[in-house]
């Protein structure tokens, strides 16, 4: 039998700019607790939001070393003190070297602004609409060493008017990011996630038995 897990995991977030959906995962109860917010990007505005929340936050620009390799083993070095269950990319508009998504392989998720496997990597609402699709949406999905490829957990679709713009569509899609990242969250830490391959199957919360005398 499943059972939900009683014990919160500890959860990091990357951002690289305002942070609004790792704003979303501090405004629901995900099952666990963000207990650090880093970023590439010393400006960025979500690190604010974050502070004021009470929140430890840290800065690594990717500007003060040679190579992506020495970046991210740099990056590693610095998450590793707090002894994460669970790290979220929110916004960290980085691609990873496999050195970092090997070591954080299970317990690494990212929210992608479409319906993947479709439009990948960056300018996807535009891409979405010069291809004329009536869906689009956004991801949330295991981290693998291949962009924007892993087993998806969750997804959620918008419908793609006549009159919408890149900046409209991407603000519709926003709103149902700032959704199904919690949930999806909240999956992983209550441990009911089973990816098999590219699959990922979500187990059913046992059910409480009462025993009456």
């Amino acid at each position: 039998m499943n059972a939900v897990s009683t014990t919160r995991k500890r959860i990091g977030v990357l951002i690289s700019g305002r942070g609004s959906n790792m704003a979303a995962l501090l405004r629901n109860d995900c099952g666990g607790d963000v207990v650090v917010v880093g970023s590439n990007k010393a400006e960025a505005k979500g690190l604010e939001l974050a502070q004021d929340a009470g929140i430890e936050t840290f800065a690594l620009s990717h500007k003060s070393f040679a190579s992506r390799e020495a970046f991210d083993a740099a990056l590693i070095e610095q998450l590793e003190t707090y002894r994460l269950d669970l790290l979220v990319l929110a916004g960290f508009m980085r691609i990873l070297t496999p050195q970092f998504t090997d070591h954080f392989a299970g317990r690494l998720l990212n929210i992608h602004p479409s319906l993947l496997p479709s439009y990948p990597g960056l300018d996807t609402h535009e891409r979405a609409l010069n291809d004329g699709v009536k869906l689009h949406g956004c991801t949330v999905h295991f981290v693998t060493s291949v962009l924007d490829h892993g087993p998806i957990i969750a997804q959620a679709a918008v419908q793609v008017e006549d009159d919408d713009t890149p900046e409209t569509l991407a603000a519709k899609v926003l709103v149902q990011e700032h959704q199904i990242l919690p949930y999806a969250v909240r999956l992983f830490c209550e441990d009911r996630l089973q990816a098999n391959g590219l699959r990922v199957s979500v187990r059913p919360i046992a059910p409480v038995i009462v025993k009456h005398a």
